[in-house]
């Protein structure tokens, strides 16, 4: 153990990576004369943006043999992320993300059934969790299928045995999974985490989205019920209004970063990987909400997932934010 009492080891993350489709064009994708290619996949962003922060970062995850699954091999690679990939005779998953107007990003995902889809505990290796200092799984995962599912909460419970850190976002997809499938295996996901990530929408559906109190609830108020589940440390995204956190019974807000949004998907996952890259350098929690912010607003000005994101030296000259207040 170090000083800040974290494990030598480095982030250890899986899912399903994807191709991502990015019309070039604002309207109708039927007039959409050029695409773009690139890589997205919650679980990806969060490794690719951590090893640019300069972690050290392992993810695992099925792929199809085929070019959009030699690209994202390829990439991962390049960013110095440490791979476990299992190659399948299923196709490698797909979104397509296009804009009807300035306003949005619309997000369409073709994963049913994708070779990231079946998923196995062999795919990750207990060998592998039990190394980490983190597991960050997300609730991605276990909506894409039994066995993905299976492996997530097999995955959580070998690394609490193991003494691991477990890092959850809740990640909550509605296309992929209804909210009374979802919510039962996502109260178990937070029930064991150590360290908790959501939206606000997504701490009222495990908390109990029937009850309109806890939806109108403030973001601190959000991450103290958040926390009573049983984490440590739990930290509410709030998009461009910040975002709010317990952290060891002390109570953090902390603003966003004002820029001009560019992109918004992916953010999420940049604000999760600056947290745990300086959790795992043993940082307060000032300087982990800190980085996080900043490694959120500097995804939303930069279009793609991960192609993007931010290396050290760039965060480290990005615009100066306020204090955290507790």
């Amino acid at each position: 153990m170090t000083a800040a009492g974290v494990r030598r080891g480095g982030l250890v993350t899986f899912g399903e990576a994807m191709g991502r489709i990015t019309a070039d064009q604002i309207g109708l994708l039927d007039f959409s004369g050029t695409f773009t290619l690139s890589v997205g996949g919650a679980e990806s962003n969060v490794a690719v943006a951590a090893a640019r922060l300069g972690a050290d970062v392992t993810w695992a995850g099925r792929l199809g043999r085929d070019s959009v699954g030699d690209l994202i091999e390829r990439r991962l690679r390049t960013e110095g992320v440490r791979s476990r990939i299992t190659r399948d005779d299923g196709f490698t998953g797909l979104m397509v993300c296009s804009r009807r107007t300035n306003a949005g990003i619309r997000v369409d995902y073709h994963r049913s059934g994708s070779a990231g889809s079946r998923l196995t505990r062999d795919d990750v290796g207990e060998d592998l969790i039990r190394q980490a200092a983190v597991l960050h799984v997300t609730g991605i995962t276990p909506a894409l299928g039994e066995t993905a599912r299976a492996t997530t909460l097999w995955a959580v419970r070998t690394a609490r045995a193991a003494g691991v850190t477990v890092s959850v976002d809740v990640n909550y997809r509605s296309k992929l999974w209804p909210a009374q499938e979802a919510v039962p295996v996502l109260r178990e996901l937070v029930a064991q985490a150590d360290i908790v990530f959501a939206g606000p929408d997504e701490t009222a559906l495990v908390l109990g989205a029937e009850d309109a109190s806890v939806q109108d609830q403030e973001p601190l108020a959000l991450a103290r019920a958040l926390a009573a589940l049983g984490a440590r440390e739990a930290i509410v995204k709030d998009g461009p209004r910040g975002c709010a956190a317990v952290i060891d019974d002390h109570e953090y807000v902390r603003a966003a970063v004002p820029v001009e949004t560019v992109d918004p998907v992916g953010a999420g996952d940049a604000f999760v990987a600056g947290y745990l890259v300086e959790r795992l350098a043993g940082s307060d929690a000032e300087t982990r909400l800190t980085t996080a912010t900043r490694t959120g607003a500097y995804a939303v000005t930069v279009p793609g997932d991960c192609e993007g994101l931010p290396f050290r030296h760039e965060l480290d000259s990005f615009a100066a934010v306020d204090d955290v207040t507790r």
